[in-house]
């Protein structure tokens, strides 16, 4: 399995309401630094609809400013219709709607 379809094997587990950050997620994989190559994946993600990568923010919860289908408004619109409060700064609070990937399990 290459490093993309683990990115998209962990992000499918995100749920509805919650975000995740790209460390987050390189951390998840075992790869710390790898927090570009996630977002470098995403950006390539082959199953929008399916791979929920809207739900992929910075560290600081802010979206995606080149979001890869349709920038931070559509980012922004996807997050809300779920139920995350987007801030006008096209931030999201981690406090309030970071996933925790232990819920899963």
């Amino acid at each position: 399995m290459s490093f993309y379809d683990e990115v998209y094997s962990v992000v499918i587990h995100i749920p509805k309401g919650k975000v995740a950050t790209y460390g987050q997620l390189a951390r998840i994989l075992g790869s710390p630094k790898a927090s570009r190559a996630v977002g470098y994946a995403l950006h390539f993600n082959p199953s929008p609809g399916v791979i929920p990568c809207h739900r992929v923010v910075n560290r600081e919860g802010r979206l995606a400013p080149a979001f890869a289908f349709g920038g931070q408004e559509v980012q922004a619109s996807l997050l809300r219709k779920e139920g995350v409060n987007v801030n006008a700064d096209f931030t999201v609070d981690l406090g309030k709607y970071l996933w925790d990937p232990d819920e899963r399990k």
